[in-house]
């Protein structure tokens, strides 16, 4: 029988290449350090005056990041017409444009006009080294986004005016979801009408095209604070009306509130209320992204929101659907309970995320009922499951069916060819189709290089091996 070709889930095939750093503040100039240290794969360039960074030409995609004084000196439009692929940061230490819209910190402040990114620093609580990876990243989000990414149901949308929430929240965002999804930042009602619609307003929202238009089919969670401006209205409660919107018009979108407001408890019947700041809440936040976004098991619930089923991997929800075959009553409530997963699209997100893109298109939305889509999900999982054992994963000419082949070919293989396979998240894309996800999770990614780099992931394959083994 032939075998199959395997295509990674890639969402990022654009990479960041260059980082220019331009700043009087040594720590920042310091965090190139990091970045070499975090991402390897990236030239880190720390200059000195600001003729050479708006002189700074590259095929390859770069980020450059400045602090305020350096941003008030370049030429932004000419950094972005001598590189196709650039974005330029604004790494600010103004507590002002911390707190400030766009509207209102570009009144007091013009520069930050020039930025296609504003980010919150100083030595205390959004300090450099801890942020400029994720700094960096959302960068190379933005570029993917709007240019490159050809994934489907990738996108975590974040919602709010503040630069220092982006600072605050994305390290533990990115820690989260890793290589496996994007983060859009959007700062106003209009501009995350724009990114989710295509439109200005809602009135010009097509209801029968909708999904066509703008980016809102690839969002997999919305995070929102209540307040942010909208019009010439700074502080109005535009997050309560986009969250309608988006009950109204994405209803298989997960929606977080992150805010403490009072506004905010009116709205947990439509969303998770995650309280700014509070201790424990980022572990919270992890338990709900994994459960709700596709990032983890997939989860069955009953018409009350009680846990009934979890499938860590196909071949367990393949055994979910089966129990839905019987002529029993609770076998029936299992089919009515998946006949709403279908309606509003649940399959295809959490297939999407664990990198069966072609099922996922195919089981997307489900309008049939009863036992014509109970036989329909059994012979499309079954048909998928069958196909994974004839896929095998390429590694330096050698082909890798199971464990024991990618363990044997970890230790043959030229460490070069490891290292864009772990920092692409490809090893844990094909372990998660192959039904190995807590193995996917530990691979996913460990970034490095050379025979550390190989040595590390063959002895975490080597411990699951036989953790699984024990299992069987």
């Amino acid at each position: 029988m032939e075998n199959f070709s395997f295509s990674p889930r890639i969402i990022n095939p654009k990479k960041i290449a260059n980082v220019i750093l331009f700043s009087a503040d040594d720590k920042l100039r310091r965090s190139g350090k990091i970045i070499e240290k975090e991402m390897p794969w990236i030239n880190c360039f720390v200059l000195s005056d600001p003729m050479s960074v708006s002189d700074f030409i590259s095929e390859k995609a770069s980020v450059f990041v400045l602090d305020d004084m350096s941003m008030i000196f370049i030429d932004s439009q000419k950094i972005h017409k001598n590189n196709k692929d650039a974005v330029v940061i604004l790494l600010s230490s103004n507590d002002q444009i911390h707190r400030s819209s766009p509207s209102i910190a570009l009144k007091k402040f013009p520069y930050t006009g020039k930025a296609d990114l504003i980010f919150a620093f100083n030595q205390t609580k959004y300090i450099p080294n801890q942020i400029i990876t994720s700094v960096v990243r959302c960068a190379e989000d933005l570029l993917n986004i709007e240019y490159y990414s050809q994934e489907r149901r990738f996108i975590f949308l974040i919602v709010d005016d503040e630069p220092r929430w982006f600072s605050q929240f994305l390290p533990a965002l990115y820690d989260i979801i890793g290589q496996r999804a994007d983060v859009k930042v959007t700062r106003t009602y209009e501009e995350t009408l724009q990114f989710l619609f295509g439109v200005e307003h809602e009135s010009d929202i097509d209801k029968d095209q909708y999904p066509d238009k703008g980016h809102g089919d690839d969002v997999v969670c919305l995070i929102t604070d209540v307040f942010y401006p909208r019009g010439q209205e700074q502080h109005s409660k535009a997050g309560v009306d986009l969250i309608k919107l988006v009950n109204a018009y994405y209803p298989r979108i997960p929606t977080i509130i992150a805010s403490k407001a009072k506004e905010a408890e009116d709205l947990k019947d439509m969303a998770f209320v995650l309280p700014k700041g509070d201790p424990g809440s980022i572990e919270t936040l992890r338990k709900y992204i994994y459960d709700y976004t596709g990032l983890g098991d997939f989860l069955v619930r009953n018409v009350d929101g009680k846990e009934i089923y979890r499938a860590k991997h196909i071949k367990e929800l393949y055994a979910i659907i089966k129990k839905a075959e019987k002529e029993t009553s609770k076998a029936g409530q299992l089919r009515n309970i998946l006949e709403n997963y279908g309606r509003k699209d649940s399959f295809s997100t959490w297939l999407y995320m664990h990198g069966f893109r072609e099922l996922g298109d195919r089981l997307r939305p489900m309008h049939i009922t009863g036992k014509e889509l109970i036989s329909v999900l059994k012979g499309q999982l079954k048909k998928e499951i069958l196909r994974m054992e004839k896929t095998p994963i390429i590694i330096d000419n050698i082909e890798v069916f199971e464990l024991s082949d990618l363990l044997d070919a970890l230790r043959k293989a030229d460490p070069s060819i490891i290292q864009p396979l772990s920092d692409t998240d490809t090893f844990s894309t094909w372990l998660d189709c192959k039904s190995y996800p807590e193995l996917a999770e530990e691979l996913r990614p460990i970034h490095g290089s050379g025979k550390k780099l190989s040595f590390k992931i063959a002895g975490i394959v080597e411990k699951w091996i036989k953790i699984y083994a024990e299992r069987e």
